[in-house]
């Protein structure tokens, strides 16, 4: 996938518009503010002088074999820094890219190009580079563009796409490809900052290639690509890329954890496919949340994803027991304000979260906590659950933010990522 950039744009308009000009050649001893003194071949000016007549006449052949004629006589930088100023506006005057990039690099190479254009001419040759797929030369000359102070946000994206295409689409974690999809995301995400430094969107397939890219190179910063590209585009697949991770990095949190990430999974549209949603019901079912098996498989089958035969077992087990379970909360509730402590408010507060009464859970989990006895992060993630799907944004914000450590930070975080995009 290439990243489009206005390097080949801009020059072109510059030059169109007269900012770049050759030397004239009477005026020897003439000073030239707009490029170095040059002390050019008689042979070479002849050439260059038929090549311009050609161009001006719009016989563009013509002008091409007299900058060939021009080439083949020249003796020092001074002549090919020349010719290639004439090759230069000959390209783009015939629209002829080929003729554009062998220009710009009889410029650069002959170390005469004016320092205030020598970072625009290396952006457009790293560009034209990346285009002929020479990408140790797209490198090179990107990063004199670099170097010479020209616009990082610019420059930075075709760095990365000649370092991502050096590294390949094969084994990414061995080298060298892994080093050269390192140094693509160092470039990427510098065009990223870059981008923002100047006040322009970033845009959201960036993050989407660095989180591809880390993974496949095995990399540990492939979480921080993924918070990027949720940031950027705060979509259920984002999120889902985001708690899979996570879930990877964590393969031994509790089956009452794993029900939280997936309850945010559910929450932001990130439950995708049949596994998704029966993980959900499984995790739901071995914490004894009856109501939230039942919620679980239903969504999945109305949205197409599960079948009539997926989930059946664990879906008749709850709906036996959702009626005589929703029959004791009442007394469950008055025996947790009688408690010494918390845990029958904090399991009771989990059935109603389970049936969606978010209210009588959020009231629930606010007594287990005000008794005691309970795990304060656990009560305070599900609090911050109930109040988020209560839609009290800020007092989820609180909950989650009072969450300490472990995994349940973790998870917390994760909420509030989310809470993140409701702009609580």
């Amino acid at each position: 996938m290439r990243f489009v950039t206005p390097v080949a744009l801009v020059l072109a308009l510059a030059v169109g518009g007269g900012a770049i000009s050759a030397p004239a050649f009477a005026a020897k001893k003439e000073e030239k503010k707009a490029g170095p003194k040059l002390n050019v071949s008689p042979e070479v000016i002849k050439a260059l002088q038929a090549a311009q007549k050609a161009a001006e006449a719009q016989d563009f052949a013509g002008a091409k074999a007299a900058l060939a004629d021009a080439d083949s006589k020249a003796k020092s930088n001074d002549d090919k820094y020349q010719i290639g100023a004439i090759k230069l506006n000959t390209s783009i005057a015939s629209k002829d890219n080929a003729l554009q990039g062998e220009a710009l690099a009889q410029m650069l190479d002959s170390g005469l190009t004016p320092p205030e254009q020598a970072g625009q001419f290396n952006a457009v040759a790293a560009d034209q580079a990346l285009a002929a797929k020479n990408y140790d030369l797209a490198i090179q000359r990107a990063q004199a563009a670099l170097a010479a102070g020209y616009k990082p946000e610019a420059i930075n994206p075709t760095l990365a796409q000649a370092y991502f295409s050096k590294a390949g689409t094969g084994n990414a974690s061995a080298e060298p490809a892994r080093g050269f999809n390192v140094q693509g995301l160092a470039a990427l995400k510098a065009a990223a900052d870059a981008m923002k430094a100047a006040g322009q969107q970033v845009p959201a397939q960036w993050y989407q290639i660095g989180v591809g890219r880390a993974e496949a190179a095995k990399l540990p910063e492939v979480t921080e690509w993924a918070k990027m590209a949720y940031q950027a585009n705060p979509s259920g697949e984002n999120l889902r890329t985001l708690v899979r991770l996570f879930q990877r990095a964590n393969p031994n949190i509790t089956n009452r954890e794993n029900l939280d990430v997936l309850r945010l999974l559910s929450a932001s549209g990130g439950l995708v496919v049949a596994g998704d949603f029966l993980e959900y019901a499984e995790m739901a079912s071995k914490t004894g949340i009856y109501g939230e098996v039942k919620s679980s498989i239903d969504l999945g089958r109305s949205k197409g994803v599960l079948n009539a035969t997926q989930g059946s077992e664990l879906y008749q087990t709850a709906t036996g027991r959702i009626s005589g379970d929703k029959g004791s909360l009442g007394a469950a509730e008055a025996d947790s304000r009688k408690a010494a402590n918390g845990k029958i408010a904090a399991a009771t507060a989990d059935a109603y979260l389970g049936y969606g009464d978010y209210a009588k859970a959020a009231a629930m989990f606010e007594l287990a906590k005000e008794k005691g006895g309970v795990d304060a992060d656990e009560v305070n993630t599900r609090l911050g659950i109930a109040k988020t799907m209560s839609g009290d944004n800020a007092g989820a914000k609180a909950a989650f933010e009072a969450v300490q450590g472990g995994a349940r930070a973790q998870i917390a975080g994760l909420w509030l990522a989310y809470l993140g995009t409701k702009g609580a």
